[in-house]
């Protein structure tokens, strides 16, 4: 058969039909009546659809007062939309016993129904070889989440839910699959595309472990790295706890590759020379931590851990948003530049820094706070209500002693 001959339909990660070589293109958006119609009879094109579920698909939140006439119109505009986009003139549409089916000469694929047939295939699959083959190749027709322009509808929605579902078990059987014959490469790539579709549901740990399989250590650092911002700007949160331990590992792994003193000079000193504290992300800042409470128990030093957090001016938490985020850039340029060099910190949370203060005492805690509020309410005096600091000694940490809590300007 020619590919001339065939309707090829999109509908995972968006909507579109392709005839032969040609993309169709309908004047009508995805959304109208008459082109949910049409995708609904492509999508039950083995089996139909009752006129029933049909007119309670489309028109049962509309109120109308005669659905069945706005089924027949958008019947009607779909087959001269089919025409008028390019295709064959046919009918389109055939109705038997109330069930109303696609019709047309022309042989159709829908990537959904294609995915779903694949993913049942390799479940009947008893050779592990072959099975895990069969749901790669299903992988590579999800391309997204099913007919997203129409996310608002319940039976889109439901659909989409369950492919979601079945991808996701598939993807994590393939990817432990890779990873226990060493098949990094393929590893790597099928877990890039997952990440690229769902940024959020870390399918990046799976690019780390692959990266690290081929001993591209400083690559899979970058990975981490960028998945912790993106987590942080977008969420407010910190990576999982397995992604974290990738972090240690990898870390190690690259403190252990051997290299001549200058390069370790060269790679242990600061990009730049900057003013102000120490920024570091929160794994290095939980090492640096422990280290200063090694340090501490020796030399009796004095070292503060301080708690920064936004609220909305009430004392509650802030409501995620633009509002937060922006507050959120700014404390954290904020307390950079009034610290001193020698002491560092970190976000924990979208609205929560924490700073270690070395060699000072509550009091000078205090002025540092209120410091850091002047600077941050410099210009939205009303910010000044919206920071709330908890300050206790690194070894009150420790013994679980009690701690200092006050709002900026508090000191007597």
């Amino acid at each position: 058969m020619s590919r001339k001959e065939v309707l090829r339909v999109q509908m995972l990660g968006g909507f579109s039909i392709t005839y032969g070589e040609k993309l169709v293109t309908f004047r009508k958006n995805a959304v109208s009546k008459s082109m949910q119609l049409l995708q609904l009879l492509l999508f039950r094109k083995d089996k139909g659809i009752p006129r029933k579920e049909l007119l309670e698909i489309l028109y049962g939140r509309g109120g109308l007062s005669d659905p069945s006439n706005n089924l027949r119109v958008a019947a009607h505009r779909m087959r001269k939309q089919m025409v008028d986009a390019g295709l064959p003139e046919e009918e389109y549409i055939i109705i038997e016993n109330g069930i109303y089916s696609w019709n047309s000469r022309i042989p159709c694929v829908v990537d959904a129904l294609e995915f779903e047939k694949m993913v049942l295939s390799a479940q009947e699959e008893q050779e592990q070889e072959k099975k895990m083959a069969i749901l790669e190749q299903a992988l590579r027709l999800y391309r997204g989440d099913f007919l997203p322009k129409l996310s608002g509808e319940d039976w889109v929605l439901l659909e989409a839910v369950r492919y979601k579902h079945e991808y996701e078990e598939s993807l994590q059987q393939v990817l432990e699959y890779k990873s226990r014959e060493q098949k990094y490469d393929d590893m790597l790539q099928i877990a890039a595309m997952a990440s690229d579709l769902y940024p959020f549901d870390e399918w990046q740990c799976y690019k780390i472990e692959a990266l690290m399989g081929m001993e591209r250590d400083e690559e899979a650092l970058q990975v981490y790295q960028d998945t912790s911002k993106l987590f942080f700007e977008e969420l407010g949160i910190q990576p999982s706890e397995r992604m974290l331990q990738q972090f240690r590992t990898m870390s190690e792994r690259i403190r252990n590759v051997p290299k001549a003193i200058t390069d370790i000079k060269g790679g242990l000193q600061e990009k730049e020379k900057e003013s102000g504290a120490y920024y570091c992300s929160f794994p290095s800042f939980i090492d640096g931590y422990r280290l200063i409470r090694r340090i501490i128990e020796r030399n009796g030093q004095s070292v503060y851990l301080m708690l920064c957090t936004l609220t909305d001016g009430n004392g509650n938490p802030m409501e995620p948003g633009v509002k937060l985020n922006r507050m959120s850039e700014e404390l954290k340029k904020v307390i950079k530049r009034s610290l001193r060099k020698g002491d560092s910190y970190t976000q924990y949370s979208l609205n929560q820094f924490l700073i270690l203060l070395i060699g000072t005492n509550e009091e000078n805690c205090r002025l540092v706070s209120d410091r850091i509020t002047k600077n941050f309410a410099g210009e939205h005096k009303y910010w000044k209500n919206c920071v709330e600091y908890y300050v206790s000694s690194v070894i009150d940490v420790e013994t679980g002693s009690s701690q200092i809590s006050f709002h900026a300007g508090e000191a007597g």
